[in-house]
């Protein structure tokens, strides 16, 4: 509530929708993930109707509330145990939960596999546009060491590439709208997280919102690959991007708020 705009001014706030998530589907290419966010379906409900072999409006909340936890659970290595307590199950439902999640997402199941696999054997793990991560604790001697490191290991591309997004949000944005930018017309003020935080003149704001939200939701589509090869370093970067297939590109979604305060966004 303490950061305020100035008078006549107002925060715009993008924030990048359920972008762990996307990046998982566009790195695993599972088909029914994509399936999912093609359809601009919400995710979880979505993720809960596969599963348990439900329509979407059969779907019940707390259903989604499972779904949900066994989503970003998956992502950062989570077991049954751990999704045993966040779902607040018993451990058979919280199995047979898990079980059929990865019958169900087999192919982003097999992604992970994948993932922890080299990078147990080359130390170290990528991102879609070919940021590299270290990990030695894969290396480690004591087993649950080597097991915090697997976990990384299945987490790192993923969040990585949604930070990587966030990134080029930033450099794509400040390449559309430079005049206005360098003429504090516009001012990007933070990141936070998977959001970016503007200011502008309170009457121009509807204006600048959805021009951002254009530019931002295009990062991988238009803008990435063009940003990309103006870089004699990263030829390799494009050449990672360019192996991935056209239908695993699904559309990024990016929500704007405006408020007066951060509080209000």
């Amino acid at each position: 509530k303490v950061f305020i705009a100035p008078p006549s001014s107002i925060f715009i706030s993008a924030d990048y929708s359920q972008i762990d998530l996307r990046s998982a589907a566009i790195l695993s290419g599972d088909e029914k993930l994509l399936e999912i966010f093609q359809n601009d379906i919400d995710i979880h409900r979505g993720v809960a109707a596969e599963v348990l072999g439900k329509k979407l409006e059969d779907v019940t909340d707390l259903e989604r509330r499972h779904a949900k936890a066994i989503n970003f659970g998956i992502l950062y290595g989570m077991g049954v145990s751990a999704l045993k307590e966040s779902m607040g199950v018993e451990r058979k439902v919280a199995q047979d939960f898990y079980d059929n999640f990865k019958n169900t997402f087999s192919t982003l199941m097999i992604y992970l596999e994948k993932v922890k696999r080299d990078a147990t054997t080359r130390g170290y793990t990528e991102t879609l546009f070919g940021r590299r991560r270290d990990i030695p604790l894969l290396k480690s001697h004591l087993p649950f060491m080597r097991a915090q490191g697997e976990r990384i290991a299945i987490n790192a591309p993923i969040q990585g590439t949604s930070a990587d997004i966030i990134k080029l949000g930033m450099i794509d944005v400040y390449n559309n709208f430079k005049s206005d930018i360098d003429n504090n017309k516009l001012k990007m003020l933070i990141q936070i997280h998977d959001e970016l935080v503007f200011e502008c003149v309170e009457k121009d704001k509807e204006y600048y919102g959805e021009k951002i939200k254009s530019v931002m939701q295009d990062v991988i589509k238009e803008s990435t690959k063009n940003n990309l090869n103006t870089h004699e370093a990263t030829r390799d970067t494009v050449k990672i991007i360019d192996s991935v297939k056209d239908e695993n590109i699904i559309p990024l979604k990016v929500g704007i708020a405006y408020g007066k305060s951060l509080y209000e966004l």
